[in-house]
């Protein structure tokens, strides 16, 4: 799928959890950014429960998170972050990955538009 922003854009895969299919169903997906910490997060279209969530996440996932219906997406340390481990607010269920280079997420500022659309 591609995620684009309003300077930059990336690919990601999802996997084949129901929250991914349940986003994919939705595509396209219009929103506006916000963003916490090396994390950038936004509401989306869709509503599920934790499935399978986790509390500590890898450089790249892309998670959604349940109390906010919100798509985010891992580059770095969040506030809630330790050393050495990546740490959502709450528990997010994993959804894919970010495919390439990650450096230019951290130019996307809060109130940017993003598009998630499936990959041409």
């Amino acid at each position: 799928m591609n995620i684009k922003f309003d300077n930059s854009s990336f690919e990601g895969v999802l996997n084949d959890s129901n929250t991914s299919n349940l986003i994919w169903d939705s595509l396209p997906i219009n929103s506006s950014v916000s963003t916490w910490g090396d994390e950038i997060y936004f509401s989306i279209p869709v509503s599920d429960n934790e499935d399978n969530s986790k509390e500590v996440v890898e450089l790249g996932d892309l998670g959604y998170w349940p109390p906010g219906n919100a798509f985010c997406i891992f580059f770095g340390l969040t506030p809630a972050s330790s050393e050495g481990e990546i740490r959502p607010a709450s528990p997010v269920n994993i959804l894919g990955k970010i495919i390439g280079e990650l450096d230019s997420l951290k130019q996307v500022k809060p109130g940017e538009s993003v598009i998630i659309s499936r990959k041409d």
